[in-house]
């Protein structure tokens, strides 16, 4: 059975991690075999949305511990981060198509962060994360240390990953740690309709929004303006503009081609 499964309807991609007998929990096949598929989805022009989810009652656990505590599978600590975790938050922020994380049970540890990688984070009432890495005597990974805190602030964030509390999905709603709850009973076809829209988007506007929210991290204001002009410019030039405006002159739905 595939660690990782892909389904392609309408423009999305649904992406599940396919481990649900441990949680959804990382091992090295799963993490190289998720990257395969983001780098896949990225090259595929038919893809215009991504759902990220889980099999099962998890998200994700995080890292598998029998693997790092197996002598025989251990890749080690550096290996784990330099070519398991590392590679799926850069791909997460690199990829120009919304990536929305489709939370549906407990994210744990890396699978937290994985999570709050995304570009939206739905989750479902029953959902809980959390940051359990001071429980093991680790650090907090996967890009943890850097979106966290510019999500819902220094203070709560150092408590949160020092304490390893558990935050529901209506705290973290609350805190703006994900974007929204959804009831369970209509979970999934909530996130079916979320994606299907911004899969019909101006898929080349939405991916430099993206890219002007990464290197916001970073950038001065000058810095910011700047690079908001040029790819304003860029935009403007878009089959998508052209019709954006062709239909609002109109009054009609646009119908965007995503370049």
């Amino acid at each position: 059975m595939s660690s990782i499964t892909t389904q392609i309807e309408q423009g999305v991609a649904t992406i599940t991690l396919n481990r649900p007998e441990v949680f959804n929990s990382f091992n090295r096949e799963m993490a190289l075999a998720l990257q395969r598929e983001l780098d896949t989805c990225q090259s595929d022009n038919n893809v215009r949305a991504i759902v990220l989810t889980g099999a099962g009652k998890a998200f994700c656990a995080g890292q598998d511990l029998k693997e790092v505590t197996s002598p025989e599978l251990n890749p080690g600590f550096k290996k784990i981060l330099e070519e398991h975790y590392n590679p799926i938050i850069t791909r997460i922020r690199a990829i120009e198509k919304p990536i929305i994380a489709a939370v549906n049970g407990v994210a744990a540890g890396a699978g937290a962060n994985i999570a709050l990688a995304c570009d939206i984070v739905v989750a479902h009432e029953k959902v809980s994360f959390i940051q359990a890495f001071s429980k093991i005597g680790l650090i907090p990974d996967s890009g943890g240390t850097f979106f966290l805190p510019r999500l819902i602030g220094f203070q709560k964030a150092s408590a949160l990953m020092l304490l390893g509390d558990k935050v529901s999905a209506e705290q973290a709603e609350q805190l703006g740690m994900i974007y929204k709850v959804i009831p369970s009973e209509i979970f999934e076809g909530e996130v079916m309709a979320l994606a299907k829209h911004m899969a019909q988007m101006p898929t080349k506007a939405l991916g430099m929004t993206k890219r002007l929210l990464n290197i916001t991290m970073t950038n001065s204001l000058e810095e910011q303006l700047e690079l908001e002009g040029k790819l304003q410019i860029e935009a403007a030039q878009s089959n998508d503009y052209k019709e954006g405006v062709t239909a609002f002159v109109e009054k009609r739905k646009p119908n965007f081609i995503g370049n």
